[in-house]
């Protein structure tokens, strides 16, 4: 009997192994930082909650957050705080950070209502989730996030919440 609960919990344990290692790979390739083909994200315009058009050719030449989330994605909604405190914090220095809603306007403005939030957000609806894809999300996942340099060049991304280190990392990358 105890070969064969060593046995079982020896499988278990190559079975733990065997799914954490594919369920890193899968994590660690949903994002494509070499072969992403981006729309051109500075033609666009999207409305905000309140009806104004935000041009993204407005937000060309400083360095640029563009996060997309949902106000139905947990993750999303946890780190937006994160998100607010990085744009206050890092404006005198040149950065903005732009939150793109792949959501509807009603849910969006409940939420902001809800909250005290002072970055910009815009809405791409369903649209939103092609052009991260353009932009190297795989997946399609949220939140999804990507920064460009002063010269409007992607240089960073990141598939799931941000992280104060990641953001630290990404600011220090900055050209």
């Amino acid at each position: 009997m105890n070969r064969r609960a060593a046995a079982i919990a020896a499988a278990a344990t190559l079975a733990a192994i065997a799914g954490g290692g594919t369920a890193w790979w899968r994590t660690s390739s949903a994002v494509d930082d070499e072969t992403a083909s981006p729309q051109d994200v500075w033609s666009l315009s999207f409305p905000t909650p309140g009806g104004i058009p935000l041009a993204m050719r407005e937000l060309r030449g400083r360095p640029l957050l563009l996060n997309f989330w949902a106000t139905w994605c947990a993750p999303c909604v946890s780190e937006m705080p994160l998100l607010d405190e990085f744009a206050r914090e890092r404006a005198a220095s040149g950065w903005q950070v732009l939150a793109l809603a792949i959501d509807g306007v009603d849910p969006v403005r409940r939420f902001l209502t809800e909250r005290s939030l002072h970055l910009p957000v815009a809405l791409a609806g369903a649209e939103g989730i092609e052009l991260s894809r353009s932009l190297g999300n795989k997946l399609g996942g949220l939140p999804f996030s990507v920064a460009f340099d002063r010269g409007g060049q992607a240089f960073a991304r990141n598939l799931g919440a941000v992280t104060p280190a990641l953001l630290a990392a990404w600011v220090g990358l900055t050209r």
